[in-house]
């Protein structure tokens, strides 16, 4: 009999979540859009429900049969809903950009015998997996990560749509940015230590602007001892600080027109990941680059997809009994699980999620 997993959210990821999951599994779609969910079925073997999933009830009923959740509510209802389905006994893959620390129902999740696989979307998510699998592999002085997800189209500051949930988006611009410098907990502003930088990636050459977010989360803890240098940055186009620091001061961050995307938008998600350290005595730094863009053929954005596969590429380690710690997993410990990183890399490569590795020697 296939396994049933019930996907609390049918937005841009979750959606995409849905739909991959339904090729393999009993899978029901439940959110409060009867819109939303009424079009994921018209495309894809899901059964759907209408649900608030602002009721811990009402998610506590839609869940009662599942063998595994996905949590991917917006952030701000994300730690709520994440203790609301350990308490019905349910293993649970999270993606949902909660600002509490989820490591606070690690006593609950290990207490009901569960899995709770936190923060395992696009970044948070895969330079943790790489985080963690690297870290058993070789010396690591300094990782760094750039992530951004753009609209071709939107060249100039004020041109910026999201590409994943506004509520989120405006979080990280808000949420004040942790990274590690020497072993030690620096807090920033958010939006603070501007770089420029330019990429080259898929016949695209594009010079982008970077600054601190608040991208590292559970790293900070799992790491901590292990890689001295921890650092993520978010990228945009120029311009865009002095757009998002103008919208501040006039406390009107977004207008929903302005702010929502349409699902045909030419949207691009772009992120480089470095490692520098050594191997066997020998000074190295890999990269790691991804470049991916709006698929026409299924109509869905390049983050929803990005996000979207890596969280079922965990999933399917749980369903598949290679991952098995009970209580809170942040990606990084997903990564260096014996097996897990190499079978959900393999999982995002089945669908045309791609990293380009390089090496290069020190000196």
């Amino acid at each position: 009999m296939s396994q049933k997993i019930v996907v609390l959210g049918a937005g841009r990821v979750g959606k995409v979540i849905a739909a991959d999951l339904s090729t393999e599994y009993d899978v029901t779609s439940a959110d409060i859009s009867e819109q939303a969910l009424s079009a994921l079925a018209a495309r894809f073997p899901v059964k759907t429900r209408v649900t608030d999933l602002a009721d811990p009830k009402a998610v506590g009923q839609a869940i009662k049969d599942a063998d595994l959740v996905v949590c991917a509510v917006p952030g701000f209802m994300g730690f709520s809903t994440l203790r609301t389905i350990l308490e019905n006994d349910k293993n649970v893959v999270d993606i949902s950009f909660f600002a509490e620390d989820a490591f606070e129902l690690d006593d609950l999740a290990k207490s009901r015998n569960l899995i709770a696989a936190v923060d395992c979307g696009v970044a948070p998510g895969i330079p943790d997996y790489l985080a963690g699998q690297l870290v058993n592999q070789m010396q690591i002085d300094d990782f760094t990560f750039y992530i951004g997800g753009l609209h071709f189209h939107g060249t100039g500051p004020n041109g910026y749509l999201p590409t994943f949930s506004p509520i989120d988006v405006w979080e990280e611009y808000t949420r004040p940015a942790r990274y590690v410098r020497n072993g030690e907990l620096i807090t920033m502003p958010p939006l603070s230590e501007p770089e420029l930088l330019d990429f080259h990636m898929a016949g695209h050459d594009l010079r982008l602007e970077a600054f601190n977010t608040d991208g590292l989360r559970s790293l900070i803890t799992t790491m901590k001892g292990r890689i001295p240098d921890m650092k993520e940055k978010t990228l945009r186009f120029p311009g865009h600080i002095g757009y998002i620091q103008e919208l501040q001061q006039t406390r009107q961050p977004w207008t929903p027109n302005k702010w929502t995307p349409k699902d045909d938008e030419d949207e691009f998600t772009i992120m480089q990941i470095n490692f520098r350290g050594a191997q066997d005595g020998q000074p190295k730094k890999i990269s790691y680059d991804m470049f991916v863009t709006w698929d026409p053929e299924t109509r869905m954005s390049s983050m929803s997809r990005s996000t979207g596969y890596s969280c079922t590429g965990v999933v399917r380690c749980v369903l598949e009994g290679l991952y098995k710690q009970k209580g809170i997993s942040p990606p990084s410990c997903i990564g260096s699980a014996p097996g897990c990183a190499d079978r959900i890399f393999q999982h995002l490569k089945d669908r045309n999620i791609l990293l380009a590795r390089t090496e290069e020697a020190l000196a």
